[in-house]
């Protein structure tokens, strides 16, 4: 791999959350040790363009220097070659794009969903995160919640259905989120994260709106009870041995943890460690390995839970295989606080990809031909 380590970031992406992943992608940058490492950075537009810039051997000053533009007439060309340098990274194929590990810092939608691990997969290049199974199951809030359920993990009640079910009879599936879930509930678009779509409804008219919107996110929709809870968080991290962080609270500027708390409005808090006493501390790190191992996940996972104020009983949320990753945001500061500075994370969280390539080169996948 020679005396640096390539990497190749991919941010930006056709999601919602394509300004996220740019603050994310900067602030990865800014922390990594360009003593060991070569960073190449794969940008792709909001329209679905992959366009590669050259290599870095210093951190960006600005992060409008990870946005790169290409012309109409060549923006087929450069996505080709985006995804060629990606597909002739190893058995020796010299090229000046050339990398050894590849770190998708795209949130959401084919992001975190499988789509881009499978590409990787199929080039047999290591990345860092989850596979494509656990990045597709913590995506998909249904499914993730099916896992979770099988594990026994506590959870609050839902319900959901797909948009042509909803077309079909909006009677019935009103009846049914009122009688199981009542008011005020919540309605998310089943995949996708950073709260994008995320609506709460306190009444009928409000919870056709709220569906409706989350609708024009995504195919499927979930709607929640509401719990009066404390929102709680552990970041996760390895591979077939993980382990759990402290645990950090946050504390919304907003009625709920919604978007514009999380990004826009800066009011919101965080709590490290969050004020709870050791034996619910333990059970929450317990229940944030059981959630992880249950999606099959591996590399890094943020585990989101609801601690009820009345009765102090724990419900899992959700899993999120790609979490926020800038200096400020809860996955990084809670492995600071237990001891994993930011810089440490990064070594850590592509060792740990290393380590499941190598692994995976192991399986046989032809089998005997005999």
């Amino acid at each position: 791999m020679g005396s640096k380590v390539k990497v190749g970031l991919v941010y930006g992406g056709k999601s919602g959350e394509h300004e996220v992943s740019l603050s994310t992608a900067f602030a990865v940058m800014k922390e990594f040790d360009y003593n060991k490492y070569e960073i190449k950075p794969f940008y792709i537009t909001k329209q679905g363009q992959w366009i590669t810039g050259p290599s870095m051997i210093e951190a960006p000053a600005s992060g409008e220097q990870l946005r790169f533009e290409a012309s109409e007439a060549s923006s087929k060309g450069t996505t080709y070659a985006a995804l060629f340098s990606i597909f002739s990274a190893l058995d020796g194929v010299t090229h000046e794009q050339q990398v050894d590990i590849m770190f998708p810092l795209l949130h959401g939608t084919f992001g975190e969903d499988g789509t881009i691990q499978g590409l990787f997969e199929m080039a047999n290049i290591p990345y860092v995160g989850t596979g494509v199974l656990a990045s597709s199951v913590g995506m998909d809030k249904v499914f993730m919640k099916k896992a979770f359920a099988d594990a026994n993990l506590p959870q609050c009640v839902f319900r959901y259905f797909t948009k042509a079910q909803w077309l079909k009879d909006q009677s019935f599936f009103l009846m049914e989120c009122e009688i199981a879930l009542g008011y005020p509930n919540f309605v998310k678009p089943a995949n996708l994260g950073s709260s994008v779509g995320v609506s709460k409804a306190n009444n009928r008219e409000e919870l056709i709106k709220a569906i409706d919107y989350a609708f024009r996110f995504d195919r499927k929709v979930i709607i929640e009870e509401f719990i009066d809870a404390r929102e709680v968080e552990v970041s996760v991290l390895g591979n077939d041995e993980p382990k759990a962080s402290i645990v950090g609270e946050i504390i919304s500027s907003n009625d709920f943890y919604d978007y514009k708390a999380k990004y826009i409005d800066g009011k919101s808090t965080m709590a490290i460690p969050a004020n709870i006493d050791e034996a619910k501390m333990t059970e929450l790190r317990e229940m944030a390995v059981t959630a992880f191992k249950a999606i099959d996940g591996t590399g890094l996972s943020r585990a989101d839970f609801f601690l009820e104020r009345k009765s102090g009983n724990i419900y899992i949320n959700e899993l999120n295989t790609l979490p926020g990753f800038t200096p400020f945001s809860m996955y990084p500061l809670l492995w600071r606080e237990s001891g994993l500075n930011y810089q440490q994370l990064l070594d850590e969280l592509l060792n740990l990809a290393f380590e499941r390539h190598a692994a995976k080169q192991q399986i046989d996948f032809v089998g005997d031909n005999m």
